[in-house]
């Protein structure tokens, strides 16, 4: 059983994609960022950098409890653990942790200033520009890459494409527009009309009203 402590952000829907695609079984814990539960002791003790994702597995590494924060190691982690949407290949495998880490690295974090600063601080001009410029030009290297293979990684379904496809479901709050990449736009469709990726964020949605409602009842 794999313990999961999330929130609705698009972070915290990679792992519950991840094992709704494979069939593992999961438990949701929902950590309430915006009121700011991810610097109770109890979370900090899970994850020290007090982020969402962490997760618990009960039946890690010989038998025994695993802890995990960082969502590009955690998928990693599960991906080797169940033996699907990491290519047993070596080079396939490296070019998969590669795009993994561009996503970590670059649409992550990049992507999220655009966000802020158009949402948070659409007055500074300088921030707004360089942050839009830079989803743009992220974009652009995605949409380039998706012209040229089926999938991040190449022919197969991966956690790049897990991990990458949950920053790319609100685009205008980074100053893009799905149809102006039609790779993407041919990719994101795709992976946004699985069934199990469905099930995930119904999940973690209903998880967090269910949450909130026995947060305001107590």
């Amino acid at each position: 059983m794999i313990d999961v402590y999330t929130w609705t952000t698009g972070n915290g829907r990679k792992v519950p994609i991840f094992l709704e695609e494979t069939g593992t079984p999961y438990r949701l814990h929902m950590v309430d960022i915006h009121n700011g539960e991810q610097h109770a002791p109890e979370f900090i003790k899970i994850n020290p950098n007090r982020k969402i994702p962490a997760i618990i597995d009960q039946d890690g590494p010989g038998g025994k409890p695993i802890t995990l924060f960082e969502s590009g190691a955690i998928l990693i982690y599960l991906a080797d653990k169940v033996g699907q949407f990491m290519p047993k290949d070596p080079a396939s495998r490296y070019h998969t942790i590669e795009w993994l880490m561009f996503q970590m690295a670059n649409i992550g974090p990049l992507l999220g200033q655009a966000h802020h600063f158009r949402s948070k601080a659409p007055d500074n001009a300088y921030g707004l520009k360089r942050y839009t410029d830079e989803a743009t030009r992220l974009w652009t290297v995605m949409d380039g890459r998706l012209g040229e293979m089926p999938y991040l990684a190449g022919n197969d379904y991966t956690i790049a494409d897990i991990a990458t496809y949950v920053w790319l479901r609100n685009p205008k709050n980074q100053g893009q527009n799905l149809d102006d990449y039609p790779n993407v736009k041919r990719w994101f469709t795709a992976i946004d009309a699985r069934p199990a990726v469905q099930r995930a964020h119904k999940a973690v949605e209903e998880a967090a009203e269910k949450y909130k409602a026995m947060k305001k009842a107590s």
